[in-house]
Formats: structure tokens, sequence, C-alpha cells
């Protein structure tokens, strides 16, 4: 009777230390499962694709320096005979702009006056970054930027039916009298509208480019002033020039021509700038 009852006192035990044991070995199944799901997660993540390249430009050139090496700029402004030889020096410096941040946004300007007109010319680079090159290079963000600006300008996007927009109208100059030997003038020989060559999208300077042309509306006593913005992008950069001629004599139109030539031959200097 003695034996019996320790058997019985010891069988309770043995069924809770078989229960305990299972238990344990159900954890550490679900610990390896665990363990398991966790490796499978890191390789899926593992197959994300890499960020892009940074941009080609990693800091901007001092504008100032980039324009006054040009021989192009005393063509665009020149000085007046009044001016001694160190204010000229100080007018083809230029005077640079306030930056917070000069790898990213610089610019300079310059001024030239003479009894004839006024000449203005600015020069800005903007570096454009992308905060997420996962979903977008240096180069796309720059080329949005330049999106928004070229739509901001109205005009149309490269192609086929892109054709320049006209600039506004410019009144033709009154009729030369008939010479004073009586012989009538021939139709082809009388004076024409000076050529207005309008804004539009240039397709040889740097790797998008648009010119922007605006005259100011003629008035009874203020001269009409032109005024011709080119913008480009070459990779991650940026470049705006803006050139305006105003002429102190009302009547007097700067001619389209020469204005635009001018602008081109020193935005295509700097393109070759940014090249090097």
């Amino acid at each position: 009777m003695q034996r019996k009852a320790v058997r019985r006192r010891f069988l309770p035990g043995i069924a809770m230390l078989t229960a305990l044991a299972a238990g344990a070995a159900g954890l550490t199944g679900c610990t390896g499962g665990s363990g398991g799901g966790g490796t499978s997660d890191s390789k899926a993540g593992g197959s994300s694709a890499a960020p892009a390249q940074p941009g080609k430009y990693r800091s901007l050139p001092a504008p100032c320096k980039a324009v006054a090496d040009s021989k192009k700029l005393k063509g665009m402004l020149p000085a007046g005979d009044s001016l001694t030889p160190q204010q000229r020096d100080q007018m083809y410096a230029g005077v640079a702009d306030s930056s917070y941040d000069g790898d990213r946004h610089v610019g300079c300007r310059w001024t030239g006056q003479s009894p004839e007109e006024t000449r203005l010319l600015s020069v800005g680079f903007e570096r454009v970054v992308s905060y997420d090159r996962s979903a977008t290079s240096d180069d796309d963000k720059a080329k949005q930027v330049y999106v928004r600006r070229l739509t901001d300008a109205k005009l149309p996007f490269p192609g086929p039916s892109a054709s320049p927009t006209p600039a506004a109208p410019t009144p033709a100059p009154p009729a030369s009298p008939t010479p004073a030997s009586g012989v009538a003038s021939s139709p082809g020989a009388s004076p024409s509208a000076p050529v207005e060559l309008g804004s539009r999208v240039l397709e040889d300077l740097g790797s998008d480019a648009f010119l922007d042309d605006k005259l100011s509306p003629a008035g009874a006593s203020a001269a009409q002033s032109r005024t011709v913005r080119i913008v480009f992008r070459t990779s991650n950069v940026l470049v705006t020039l803006e050139y305006s001629v105003q002429p102190a004599l009302p009547g007097t139109v700067p001619p389209s021509t020469e204005t635009q030539d001018k602008a081109r031959q020193l935005a295509q200097a700097l393109a070759e700038r940014f090249s090097e």
C-alpha cells in the first residue's frame, strides 16, 4: 500500500515536466520561424534600386569673373567717354548678388550708361540638387525646373511644330519724301520695319535653352526698351542671362537682331565655360 501511494505521488510531477518540455520545444520552433522571416525581408529590401549618381557639377564658378574674362562684355556695355580707366575697370568688374549659399545660387550684374542709352546685364547660375536621388537624379530635377521656366515664358515645347513667338509689332517709320529730282522711288526702295526675331526655343545651346524677347510698350514721352532673356541648362546647372537696352530718346527702338546676337554670343561663351 505504501509503494502504490509513492507511485501515485510522482506521476503528476512527471506529467508536468513532459508538458514543460513540449512547450519549450514549441517556443524554439516559433523563434526559428521568426528568424527565417526576418532573413527573407532583408533579402527583399536589398533588391531595391541604387540611388542615382550626383550631378556633374558640385560647385559654381564666380559669375562676375566668368563673364569679365569674355571680350564680348565690352561690346555689350560700351563705356562712356567721361569714365576714367579706373571707373571703366570697376564697371566691367560687375557687382555680385548677395547669396546665402554660393554652391547653389550666385549672380552678377553690370550697368553701362552713355548719353544715348543705358544697358543692363545680369547673369545667374543655379545648381539644382535632388533630395531624393532614389526617385529623381540631379539632372532630371534640373530638367523639371527648366520646363517650369519654359512654361512660365509661354513658349512652345521643342518639336516639329515649334516656331518663334512673334514679338510686338514695331511701328514703321514714315515714308521718305519723293526726291527733289521728281523721280518717284520704286516700292522696293521704301524703308521697311526692323526685323523682329521674337522669342523661341534654342537648339544649339547647352542641353536645353530658350530665348525670351520683350519690347516695352511705346509711349509719347518714354522710349521703348528691349530685354532679351536666355535660359539654358547644362547637366544640373541652370544659367539665366538677361540683357536690356534702354534708349534715352523716345521713338528709338533697340534692334531685335543686334540685341539677341550679343546675348546669344555671351550665352555661348558661358556654355563653353561650363564644358571646360
